[in-house]
């Protein structure tokens, strides 16, 4: 989750300088981004988040030494909190992408995005109250099945609320737009969400949605 600082702070990760000089001057044109410190390489993720606390890792997941996998599981594994991870990529709709997001990664951006895209993408990965690229994360995930998500899915016992407002996620609805679909409170749906997440043992929406998709709970037209 993003700190109470009023801006959100990240991470640059890319083995290319050109890439993390374009990024970092996109990001801390709009005021609300800093970032806080690059790296060329994966191995030097973790003394990063340690030392500068991030709220974003935007990560190239293609890296010479230690790519972005790599990277992931480290810090998932190391970093007692650790911050959301986006992704960067060439192309969406890519195997490795979407491993990058079962293992952890929150989120995606692609390379050739517009700096509007890449800002507003930051500040989503942040607010963690919606999916970025619902319909990629579809197409990605939509045809896969996973006898371990199946087992999560039947093990989480999901209410019948809990299963609406999963199906909601996947949808990539925010909070405030499922409150108003369901009609519900806010804090109602949030709870829901908290509960959801917490019984799939999922880091976050994406890893939720993903568990969805792969154990047939939402794309099959069955529950």
């Amino acid at each position: 989750m993003p700190s109470s600082r009023t801006q959100v702070s990240a991470l640059l990760v890319d083995d290319e300088e050109l890439v993390r000089v374009g990024l970092r001057a996109i990001l801390e044109s709009c005021g609300e981004i800093v970032v806080v410190g690059e790296a060329p390489d994966g191995s030097q993720v973790v003394p990063l988040i340690r030392e500068r606390n991030p709220d974003v890792v935007i990560m190239d997941v293609r890296m010479p030494k230690v790519d972005g996998l790599a990277a992931i599981r480290e810090i998932l594994r190391e970093v007692a909190e650790p911050p959301k991870i986006l992704v960067l990529t060439t192309f969406e709709l890519d195997d490795y992408v979407y491993e990058a997001l079962r293992g952890g990664a929150s989120g995606f951006l692609l390379k050739r995005a517009r700096p509007e895209e890449i800002i507003q993408a930051v500040r989503t990965i942040a607010r963690s109250d919606i999916l970025l690229f619902p319909e990629a994360i579809r197409h990605m995930a939509g045809s896969r099945r996973n006898r371990a998500a199946q087992e999560t899915m039947r093990r989480a016992a999901l209410t019948d609320r809990e299963s609406e407002v999963l199906r909601l996620i996947s949808e990539g609805l925010s909070n405030n737009e499922i409150a108003s679909r369901l009609y519900l409170g806010a804090q109602t749906v949030k709870t829901h969400v908290s509960s959801v997440l917490a019984k799939l043992g999922a880091r976050d929406r994406t890893q939720a949605v993903i568990i969805a998709y792969e154990s047939g709970f939402v794309g099959s037209g069955k529950p």
